[in-house]
């Protein structure tokens, strides 16, 4: 019924369909679909000007995936139109709800942010140790090591130590305690 409604809407209004892309029997709530990452990519490659949905929810469960979406459409010059919800960004009343939805968007993201920078103030304020642990660094092995003509990779490992650790070390030559990145 959906695309059948879809169709008759697009002929309506003089639009060609370009493809169909269906995801049968997965999840709406993944952010990746084999038949949407087909949408997607076509978008890339221009395949078509208008991106056309019965709702929103049949494209993306959270609001993030879908403002995501919507800010790829836009860059690329695609239209987004919801049957359902009467959004259609090629029209001004549309372009102001997509505005007023990445407003949302952005204070969101903004709120996710000043509660995890308030998380780590009040896990500092009671001497919560932040970080990957500390490692001494035997700068000395390292650099014997790197003298007998052993590459970074068979002194890292050797050592336990990652590549770019043992990268830093020789580059700096000074003894100091790092965080280790694994390789």
């Amino acid at each position: 019924m959906q695309t059948r409604e879809l169709r008759q809407f697009a002929e309506a209004r003089g639009w060609h369909v370009a493809g169909e892309y269906i995801d049968e029997g997965v999840s709406g709530a993944k952010d990746s679909r084999p038949e949407l990452n087909r949408l997607m990519a076509d978008a890339h490659k221009r395949r078509f000007d208008v991106v056309c949905v019965w709702r929103f929810d049949r494209f993306a469960r959270s609001v993030s995936h879908l403002l995501r979406a919507l800010e790829t459409f836009k860059s690329l010059g695609i239209d987004f139109v919801s049957f359902s919800e009467q959004m259609d960004t090629s029209t001004p009343a549309g372009k102001m709800v997509f505005t007023v939805l990445g407003a949302v968007a952005e204070l969101e993201r903004s709120l996710i942010v000043e509660r995890v920078r308030a998380g780590l103030r009040n896990a500092r304020a009671k001497g919560k140790t932040l970080g990957r642990p500390r490692v001494a660094v035997d700068v000395a092995r390292i650099t014997r090591l790197r003298s007998e003509g052993r590459s970074v990779r068979e002194i890292a490992t050797q050592l336990g130590y990652s590549r770019s650790l043992v990268h830093k070390t020789l580059a700096n030559g000074e003894s100091r305690s790092v965080a280790t990145i694994g390789s």
